[in-house]
C-alpha cells in the first residue's frame, strides 16, 4: 500500500510540474552582446541574465512589417502589465546607421513604450546585427539593394533566464500576443 501511495504522489507531482511547461520550437543560445539603448546606456546579455525576455528585430523607417510588429510589441507590453508579468522586451534595430539612440527614443514614444522594461538597441554596425540575428536567432537580416529598406525576420523570440531562445512566435499576428502572455504566465509563475 505504501509503495502505491508514493507512486501516486510522484505521478501527481510530475503532472503538476508539467503544467508549468510550454511547448517550445527553438533551442539556441543568445550570443554575447553589449549594445546601446535608446537612452544611450549599455545593455548586454549579462544584464538580462535571470530574466525572461522577448526579442524582435525592427527598424524605425521600415514601411512594411515593422509597423504591425511594433504595434504588437506595444500590445504585448500592455497585456503583460495587466497580468502582472515581469519580463523584458528588447527590440534590436537592423538599421543601426539611421537608428541612433535619439531616433529610437522618438520611435518608442510614438508607440507609448514603457522604457522601464522595453529597450530599443543600436550602437553596432550592420554586419554585426546581421551576424547576431542569423547566428543566435536563426533569423534573416539582409540589405535590399533596390531601396533603403532591410529585409528581416518577423519573429518574436522568447528567451529564458539562462539566455536560451526557446520559442519563436509570429510577430505580425496580434493573436500571437495572447499566446506569448499565456506562455509567460506559465514560466514566470
Amino acid at each position: 500500500m505504501k509503495y502505491s501511495q508514493v507512486l501516486l504522489f510522484t505521478v501527481l507531482l510530475f503532472l503538476v510540474g508539467c503544467g508549468d511547461e510550454i511547448e517550445t520550437n527553438m533551442d539556441e543560445q543568445v550570443s554575447d552582446f553589449e549594445f546601446t539603448t535608446q537612452d544611450n546606456e549599455t545593455l548586454s546579455n549579462k544584464d538580462l541574465e535571470g530574466e525572461w525576455w522577448v526579442a524582435d528585430f525592427i527598424f524605425t523607417n521600415c514601411v512594411t512589417v515593422c509597423l504591425p510588429m511594433t504595434t504588437n510589441m506595444a500590445e504585448l507590453q500592455n497585456k503583460m502589465t495587466q497580468e502582472g508579468i515581469d519580463a523584458q522586451l528588447v527590440s534590436f534595430s537592423v538599421d543601426p546607421d539611421y537608428d541612433t539612440p535619439e531616433v529610437l527614443k522618438d520611435y518608442a514614444a510614438q508607440y507609448g513604450a514603457d522604457l522601464s522594461n522595453w529597450s530599443f538597441l543600436t550602437g553596432y554596425d550592420f554586419e554585426t546585427i546581421k551576424e547576431f540575428s542569423i547566428k543566435s536567432f536563426k533569423s534573416i537580416v539582409q540589405e535590399d539593394p533596390s531601396s533603403d529598406q532591410v529585409t528581416h525576420g518577423t519573429g518574436f523570440f522568447l528567451v529564458n533566464p539562462e539566455g536560451n531562445i526557446i520559442k519563436k512566435y509570429d510577430g505580425r499576428t496580434s493573436s500571437e500576443m495572447d499566446t506569448i502572455v499565456e506562455d509567460l504566465k506559465k514560466v514566470t509563475s
